[in-house]
């Protein structure tokens, strides 16, 4: 699997992160599937630098990791094609949950270990921003690197960590709430 890193486009203004919450392991694959043929079947949007679809783990949903020239030309984007684009998905798998899409700009990365590919990326959303910066830098068995990814209004951050597999990262966040895991499932760039 790639390193995150590989993925970030240098010249993103934005980065856009956004869970589905799909519910079922056959759900989620119809989504992928269905996101993908309509990336695939669309213009690509000049200001979209890259896009990104993990799969999560537990087979219960995908994450969206896109990077934009910038919010306005993704907003721009938005209004004319999105309703579009989500309908042709949503008629082919009904219910999908999307609890919201995180505006964001990466603000740190601090790799450990750029040897081994991730087998998995684990995915927090926070509040505690400082002490997820002030921790970044703490080196941890299995933990290859962490990105710190901050909301526009600053008092939240969402951070993606990478590790060599899901059984590093669960003996070392074992009790932390709300970390979903993912694995790299399609990359789309111009």
């Amino acid at each position: 699997m790639t390193h995150l890193l590989d993925l970030i486009h240098p010249d993103a203004g934005t980065v856009l992160i956004s869970e589905w919450r799909t519910g079922t392991p056959e759900r989620t694959r119809a989504a992928a599937d269905a996101v993908i043929q309509e990336w695939a079947a669309a213009e690509p949007p000049p200001a979209r630098l890259a896009q990104h679809l993990f799969v999560a783990t537990d087979g219960t949903g995908l994450l969206h990791y896109a990077q934009w020239t910038s919010d306005e030309d993704h907003l721009a984007w938005a209004r004319a094609h999105r309703t579009a684009v989500i309908s042709r998905v949503d008629t082919l798998v009904p219910g999908i949950e999307r609890p919201g899409l995180n505006r964001t700009r990466l603000h740190r990365s601090v790799v450990h270990d750029a040897g081994p590919r991730p087998g998995v990326f684990a995915v927090t959303m926070t509040t505690a921003v400082e002490e997820m910066v002030e921790n970044a830098d703490t080196p941890v068995t299995g933990l290859l690197a962490t990105h710190i990814h901050l909301a526009a209004d600053g008092g939240r951050a969402i951070v993606v960590s990478e590790w060599t597999d899901a059984t590093a990262h669960e003996t070392a966040a074992a009790d932390a709430p709300g970390v979903r895991t993912y694995t790299l499932h399609h990359s789309l760039t111009p």
